[in-house]
């Protein structure tokens, strides 16, 4: 049984949502499994001194060109949201507990459910109340989504489980890794591929 693909991504990052909507098709035709791996870029910046692309003199007009022209190139829905960047600790909060109580299939569904309604909708995801009315449309109890997402238990989960991706060099998002081989970026999906397809690049 080939590995599994790790998946590191933050509900901020725009190329971690278009990642998303790709890398679940990409595993299942060469037989991955994705284990999906929520991400505080907050948290990593601190450590490796970044901060958000659009905070970085030069780069941050250039950012935001490159969002929407590359989810024009690749048929992706994108609209750039009127919150940019903002604090994701709930939502990735929220899709642990829905994993722990609900299954993966059911977390990542949320997961998927937030980035659209995010970079889609335009909706802010750091509300609380926001959170809630996507976890009762997937179908899930809002108040328990919530207690469950602010609950101490979850919050050590997801502080260990970013140190446990920084100990493994996870620095971005989305960031991939396979077979032991570490992919940032959604620019890095076709080289994704080509390991998946040929075992070496």
């Amino acid at each position: 049984m080939s590995k599994a693909i790790d998946f590191y991504f933050d509900f901020s990052s725009p190329y971690g949502y278009f990642a998303s909507t790709r890398i679940d098709d990409l595993a299942a035709e060469y037989e991955r499994k994705v284990n999906w791996h929520p991400l505080l870029l907050g948290a990593v910046f601190k450590t490796t001194g970044g901060v958000p692309l659009p905070m970085v003199p030069l780069k941050g007009e250039y950012a935001y060109r490159d969002f929407e022209r590359t989810a024009r190139f690749h048929g992706i829905p994108f609209r750039r949201p009127a919150n940019f960047p903002l604090a994701t600790q709930l939502a990735a909060r929220a899709m642990l507990w829905v994993r722990e109580q609900h299954g993966e299939a059911k977390a990542v569904e949320f997961a998927k459910a937030v980035y659209r309604a995010y970079f889609v909708d335009g909706v802010n995801i750091a509300d609380t109340d926001a959170i809630a009315s996507i976890a009762a449309a997937q179908g899930l109890d809002a108040a328990s989504v919530i207690d469950g997402a602010n609950s101490a238990p979850v919050k050590e989960r997801l502080k260990g489980d970013v140190e446990a991706a920084m100990a493994r060099g996870v620095f971005g998002s989305p960031f991939v890794i396979v077979d032991g081989e570490p992919f940032w970026g959604f620019d890095r999906f076709d080289q994704l591929e080509a390991l998946l397809k040929d075992g070496k690049i």
